[in-house]
């Protein structure tokens, strides 16, 4: 997840992305996400594995920011925010 200017980015795990998306995007959750406005949904990766999902967590959170901003360029060039995509609405 991003903000609106792009420059802070929030990786998480969870087994309900479309309700903790809305809970981001609503500010319900308190601490990072909450106080630098990370609202948008730029990349995600599904597993049913709740260890290998946090095993990719960490790595991807032990990267470099040019290494996350690579592979979010690669999935969403755009950067757009996947939200609608991922409750089957048109964004």
């Amino acid at each position: 997840m991003t903000n609106a200017a792009k420059t802070v980015t929030y990786t998480g795990v969870t087994s309900d992305l479309i309700k903790r998306v809305w809970q981001h995007k609503n500010n319900l959750v308190e601490g990072f996400t909450k106080r630098y406005a990370i609202h948008s949904l730029i990349y995600f990766e599904e597993t049913n594995n709740a260890y290998s999902a946090i095993s990719r967590e960490k790595e991807i959170k032990g990267w470099r920011r040019s290494k996350k901003v690579a592979l979010i360029n690669e999935f969403n060039p755009n950067w757009s925010d996947l939200y609608d995509g991922i409750c089957g609405r048109e964004a």
